[in-house]
């Protein structure tokens, strides 16, 4: 296993890009730049869902924030990042220390699950507010709701059309669809402990240059029909290789910077890499020439040599910016709340623009203030009165074992 080119020295006060968690004190200090990006691509992710409420309720194409879904690619290369820097060199140590691979899972398991189970009840919640019906007005029997709730809950995906997709959308988690990135960030968590660890520097770079190889080839001959490479939301053959590659490609990416980079520092990338990332999803979608997919070719420029730029940057960053440190924070502590529970409060947003028939920001500008604004104050107080204090108390007890 080949060493990090880049540690992080002890907390000082000269030295404040990282911070240590102050919940949780087996973690290692944090990129709080790259917290901050999380933030800020999580949302991102929600202010492109407000466009593509507009979109599904008027029936039409998204006109505006087109790339907004990108912003899961740019969370797949972090997560590669912050996994590789966390948990590479803990694999190695005496007995005491060394981590095995149940005590990963355990960990993996106690960040991110508990998220998920109140995002299906929320979920639940929201389903049953708009009266239980899919979107065809067709009711769902009480059975299937919560049948659709326990699965979700086990994060066992919904097969299209099985009577727990009770939105008839197709959506592997119905209840709350963008949880289908989470069922991917758990596959590649496994393929990571059993495979990518292992790998040195070099091999990792064959790996990720083949699969890198394969997705190009999937999105330029839009192997999907999608014309975009938002893939992987749904449970069908070309949906799951699709996600699965989409997945790999950029965790792989983020595994190398972090094991290789070597700081290039550049004043105010935070404020730089939030403008780009913005510029890039509203970049408007590009049609189709011929049998190649100009908007894929786009869009694997975004994921495959912009993004990479950017995380490399702003994990470069240090502490020139510290007055901001407790707005990256914030933000990076916001990130998958936000994420997880924003689409719980968009279907009910779908659902009152498709009862008001109003189409466009214009019409609905008020309300859209209040959509964002519920669902940040939702996150936060989720965040302080469940996410921490359960994973507190799970960390606990498995550190006592």
């Amino acid at each position: 296993m080949s060493r990090f080119i880049f540690k992080p020295e002890p907390m000082t006060q000269k030295n404040s890009t990282y911070t240590t968690s102050t919940t949780f004190s087996d973690t290692k200090p944090h990129y709080l730049l790259l917290d901050g990006l999380r933030g800020v691509a999580a949302l991102m992710v929600v202010w492109y869902h407000i466009f593509e409420g507009f979109a599904f309720a008027g029936g039409t194409a998204i006109t505006t924030f087109n790339h907004g879904y990108l912003g899961v690619d740019f969370f797949f290369i972090l997560s590669g990042f912050v996994i590789s820097y966390a948990y590479d060199d803990r694999w190695k140590g005496g007995n005491k220390s060394r981590l095995t691979l149940g005590n990963f899972f355990k960990r993996r398991l106690i960040r991110l699950h508990p998220m998920l189970i109140m995002g299906a009840i929320i979920g639940t919640a929201t389903f049953l507010i708009q009266g239980g019906v899919n979107w065809n007005g067709e009711a769902a029997s009480a059975q299937n709701i919560l049948l659709a709730l326990v699965l979700t809950m086990l994060f066992i995906p919904a097969f299209p059309g099985a009577g727990y997709d009770i939105r008839g959308n197709g959506e592997m988690f119905p209840l709350n669809g963008p949880s289908w990135s989470l069922f991917f960030e758990y596959i590649g968590n496994i393929i990571y402990a059993l495979v990518l660890r292992r790998l040195n520097n070099r091999n990792l770079f064959i790996l990720t240059f083949i699969i890198g190889i394969l997705w190009g080839v999937y999105v330029i001959t839009d192997v999907s029909k999608y014309d975009m490479i938002g893939v992987g939301w749904t449970l069908d053959k070309i949906n799951f290789c699709g996600g699965l590659l989409r997945m790999l490609f950029p965790l792989s990416i983020g595994m190398l910077i972090a094991r290789t980079f070597k700081p290039v520092k550049v004043k105010g990338i935070f404020w730089i890499s939030t403008i780009v990332l913005f510029c890039l999803f509203s970049v408007p979608y590009i049609a189709k020439t011929g049998n190649f997919s100009l908007n894929g070719i786009f869009e694997l420029c975004c994921t495959t040599i912009i993004f990479p730029i950017i995380v490399w940057l702003a994990a470069s960053a240090e502490d020139n910016q510290s007055r901001f440190n407790p707005l990256y924070k914030f933000l990076g502590n916001l990130s998958y709340p936000l994420y997880i529970v924003h689409y719980p409060i968009m279907y009910l947003f779908y659902a009152w623009l498709i009862e008001n028939k109003v189409y466009t920001l214009a019409e609905t500008w008020l309300t859209v203030i209040l959509v964002i604004c519920a669902s940040v104050t939702l996150a936060y107080a989720i965040i302080k009165l469940y996410d921490e204090p359960v994973r507190r108390f799970l960390l606990k007890k498995f550190n006592k074992r």
